[in-house]
């Protein structure tokens, strides 16, 4: 599909499957709507739309000033009536801010190890995630691309060591490490007040959180704090996945979404 103009940026999207069930999927941090493919293969109840997010995959570079904002502005421009949707890490956080604004565009929530830091504010895990937070940030600022992404796919990548990626891949990935840090403040600070009263318990829809049993110890804390406001959810863990189980068991996420539908 060729570039469109949503919410002022370039954007690629595709369609996976032609089911009766319209879907949304928004990708992670440094992936692109391809990873989609495995889970949505195996979902032909749903006609699944997934986006690149700017500065990923096809679509055009990011020119803005709040990354979580514009994203979000971007995937609320695909929603035209009811829809199930779905979302991975950052893009979990993403679809957890548009549940909350707008609660009745959602027929079931998906989120995937949603990466919204400030769910676990107080806890240890949260202050080693923001340590870690400020070490990239750091390498960045000194010109240290390559370290901070080489340091960010050991932790949340899926399980490739760094040199066995191709190279294009990592000169990719070192590119985007500001993105990861333009992302990152709404997910440490909650800018966007995904977590004020009342929101998250508005959500009507049955909503799973899903992780993976060898992520990061954040993302435990984050699904239980996020599950025990919610009126209607499900939380589940997939042994031996971390933390890109969608591409890596996409058998498994494409089961847990099916059974999420079949709850609505």
């Amino acid at each position: 599909m060729p570039l469109e103009d949503r919410a002022g940026h370039k954007v690629f999207s595709q369609v996976f499957g032609a089911g009766a069930r319209p879907a949304l999927a928004i990708h992670c941090t440094l992936a692109h709507s391809g990873a989609w493919a495995g889970v949505a293969a195996r979902l032909p109840q749903l006609a699944f739309t997934a986006f690149d997010m700017p500065g990923h995959g096809q679509s055009g570079p990011w020119m803005g000033s709040d990354y979580h904002g514009d994203v979000t502005r971007i995937a609320a421009s695909f929603i035209d009536r009811p829809l199930d949707l779905i979302g991975h890490s950052f893009g979990a956080s993403v679809a957890l801010r548009l549940a909350v604004a707008a609660p009745e565009a959602v027929r079931s929530l998906t989120l995937i190890e949603p990466v919204l830091f400030v769910a676990a504010a107080g806890t240890p895990e949260f202050a080693a995630q923001a340590d870690d937070n400020e070490r990239f940030r750091n390498m960045i600022a000194a010109g240290e691309a390559e370290a901070a992404a080489r340091a960010f796919v050991a932790q949340w990548g899926a399980g490739q060591p760094w040199e066995k990626l191709d190279p294009r891949a990592r000169a990719a990935f070192s590119a985007q490490m500001p993105l990861v840090l333009a992302g990152g403040e709404a997910n440490f600070t909650d800018t966007a007040r995904i977590l004020r009263d009342g929101g998250l318990e508005a959500i009507d829809a049955p909503v799973m959180l899903i992780r993976g049993a060898n992520s990061p110890a954040v993302m435990a804390t984050i699904c239980e704090a996020i599950a025990a406001r919610l009126p209607d959810v499900g939380l589940a863990v997939v042994p031996g996945a971390g933390h890109m189980l969608p591409v890596t068991h996409p058998a498994q996420v494409a089961d847990l979404i099916a059974l999420n539908l079949n709850r609505e």
